[in-house]
């Protein structure tokens, strides 16, 4: 079980189901179309899972920046998107 440091300090259990929206909403507000968001979401969070093998916790910021990094190379105007456009869960 991997844990996540929030920004507030406090943690929570990794949940891929959260990146994943949270990508899969950036693709949507640079009018993907929904099928491919949702191959870009899941390539994403795939991704970022295999660089968190290794890892017991991480930050907030760390799941950002690498899911961005990917992105980035797939949508550039979603990762912009997800990069300065926090959701709050």
């Amino acid at each position: 079980m991997r844990h996540i440091v929030k920004r507030a300090g406090h943690s929570e259990v990794y949940d891929a189901r959260k990146l994943y929206a949270s990508v899969y909403s950036a693709c949507l507000s640079v009018r993907e179309h929904p099928g491919s968001a949702e191959l870009i979401s899941k390539e994403v969070t795939e991704e970022f899972e295999k660089w968190l093998t290794n890892k017991h916790e991480i930050t907030a910021n760390d799941i950002r920046k690498r899911a961005s990094e990917h992105l980035k190379a797939i949508n550039p105007d979603a990762a912009h998107i997800y990069t300065h456009h926090r959701v709050m869960w």
